[in-house]
């Protein structure tokens, strides 16, 4: 045991656990405010949602903890098992029995009470493994086959979420895909063959499936389907102008009162326009921006290639998730779904993050 978890050189980016920390506890009251009507009308418990955030906010802080002392250069023996791990993950989601059906997509396994969503898992598997790659195979990262585990392994990944569907992940894993190549030194050649297939892929997969296409009717003119396809981005444009300058004010949000759906988790950022305001949301992003300079930070003191891969993918998946949630509640994209990290609803999504930043604290702390 001693072997496995080993007290790091010096102390590492406290503020960062500490901003972690922060936002963990913010989520908890926003979920509880988003949710607590839906709670009491859907399960009799208005702390339905809040209590389930709390028992994956408890074990998301011991998994951190761990991560924390557990040196960070020893995950990469286990590039191989993580990437297997996800891929097994994924590919139960489609056994009959275990997936879990919700809303048309399966995207979960169901253990008892318990659901865990893959999806969630692959994205870390894989910076871990492209992190690995990558720091033992420097020297060929400028040729196509220097890049192609990395790129099989990220293409595999988006083609077991795409189909479940899950369009929303599958676009942060190309893009996080894409981010750790060009991190890894590749040559614009080689970046350039990659860069073109994901281009011309996502109108593809958006042609293929009906449903994507009436998302992008409602992204273009939402009030064309207000009762369909375009009343959730209707409903989060209204609770974001209903919030102004200042916010109607904590827990007075009216939208979460069945109006919004999904309040408390892929657009619980936009009760919180509404309740908070214009200033509160800029405060939050001040808090998420913070959080990502510091990821950078580390990735940039890093003394070695595993680690400073390692970290800016960490950062990548946290700053990917945040953009690509603002732009949706706010109707710069097209809706997707896709969790608030350390914010929304969601233990599996919940529990990875903080372990991940736990993972960032350990790089800073021996660097």
């Amino acid at each position: 045991m001693s072997k496995l978890f080993e007290k790091p050189k010096k102390t590492g980016d406290v503020p960062l656990l500490i901003c972690v920390c922060g936002m963990v506890v913010f989520g908890c009251i926003m979920i509880y405010s988003a949710s607590s009507y839906v709670g009491q009308v859907q399960y009799g418990d208005k702390f339905y949602f809040v209590n389930k955030q709390i028992i994956g906010a408890v074990a998301g802080l011991a998994v951190m903890a761990a991560a924390a002392f557990i040196p960070y250069k020893k995950l990469i023996k286990l590039k191989i098992p993580l990437a297997a791990i996800a891929i097994v993950l994924l590919v139960l989601v489609f056994v009959p029995g275990v997936g879990v059906t919700n809303y048309g997509a399966t995207r979960w396994i169901g253990l008892g009470p318990v659901t865990i969503q893959p999806s969630e898992i692959a994205k870390y598997a894989f910076v871990v493994f492209a992190a690995a790659h990558f720091s033992k195979n420097y020297a060929t990262t400028r040729s196509i086959k220097g890049v192609a585990p990395v790129l099989g392994l990220g293409v595999l990944f988006c083609v077991l979420i795409i189909i479940e569907p899950n369009m929303s992940i599958t676009m942060c894993v190309g893009l996080l895909m894409l981010a750790m190549v060009f991190l890894s030194g590749t040559n614009l050649k080689t970046f350039a063959f990659m860069l073109v297939p994901c281009i011309i892929a996502v109108p593809v997969l958006i042609a293929l499936e009906p449903y994507r296409l009436q998302r992008l009717s409602a992204f273009i003119d939402p009030w064309a389907s207000p009762r369909d396809e375009g009343y959730q981005l209707i409903q989060s444009l209204y609770a974001l102008g209903n919030g102004g300058w200042f916010g109607v004010g904590l827990f007075n949000s009216t939208q979460k009162y069945r109006f919004l759906p999904f309040a408390e988790s892929d657009f619980i950022m936009s009760v919180m326009g509404e309740e908070l305001g214009f200033v509160g949301l800029a405060v939050f992003f001040a808090v998420c921006l913070f959080i990502i300079w510091r990821g950078i930070a580390i990735a940039r003191r890093c003394k070695d290639t595993f680690g400073y891969l390692l970290s800016a993918g960490i950062t990548l998946v946290y700053g990917i998730q945040v953009i690509v949630n603002a732009l949706v509640v706010s109707g710069a994209i097209p809706p997707t779904g896709l969790p608030l990290p350390l914010v929304s609803s969601g233990n599996t999504s919940l529990i990875i993050t903080m372990a991940s930043m736990g993972v960032l604290y350990n790089v800073s702390a021996n660097n």
